[in-house]
């Protein structure tokens, strides 16, 4: 796992002792958190950012050495998600930021939009329906009175 380890703080969670630290992979990748220190490696547990050294940041809950829990994941293009993670994939509700501003607020399945949701198109419309990855059959536009 990380190559090397700076800052480290302890404390006690159900019998296994959680540290704090920043380690720096081999590969350049930054994890800031805490984690478990096993045998011959390490497990990236509880709230912790991860910095991909091609911009991606990951900041929020880690289970398992995987992205479980609340958490925000931004890329360089400027997309992100927020919301539900289930080992490393957007499963369950949350918001889908596109490079081009459109947005996605509803349900994940397996990194996809999928399930009831709601799409804000660039102009600011509204579209809300049942989405199934990239169709989207019976979307209704959301008309604002207003």
């Amino acid at each position: 796992m990380p190559a090397e380890k700076k800052d480290a703080k302890k404390k006690e969670d159900a019998g296994s002792t959680v540290l704090t630290g920043i380690y720096i992979f081999p590969n350049g990748d930054k994890y800031e958190g805490e984690y478990i220190q096993n045998a011959d490696s390490l497990e990236r547990c509880g709230v912790g950012i991860h910095t991909s050294v091609e911009g991606s940041v990951y900041d929020g809950m880690w289970e398992g050495d995987k992205m479980n829990g609340k958490g925000k994941l931004t890329h360089p293009s400027g997309a992100s998600y927020e919301g539900d993670f289930v080992n490393n994939q957007f499963k369950g509700n949350g918001k889908y930021i596109f490079p081009n501003g459109s947005v996605y607020e509803g349900q994940f399945q397996e990194n996809r939009l999928e399930g009831k949701g709601q799409f804000t198109d660039t102009q600011g419309q509204i579209w809300t329906g049942t989405f199934r990855y990239k169709a989207a059959p019976g979307l209704r536009f959301k008309l604002n009175l207003d």
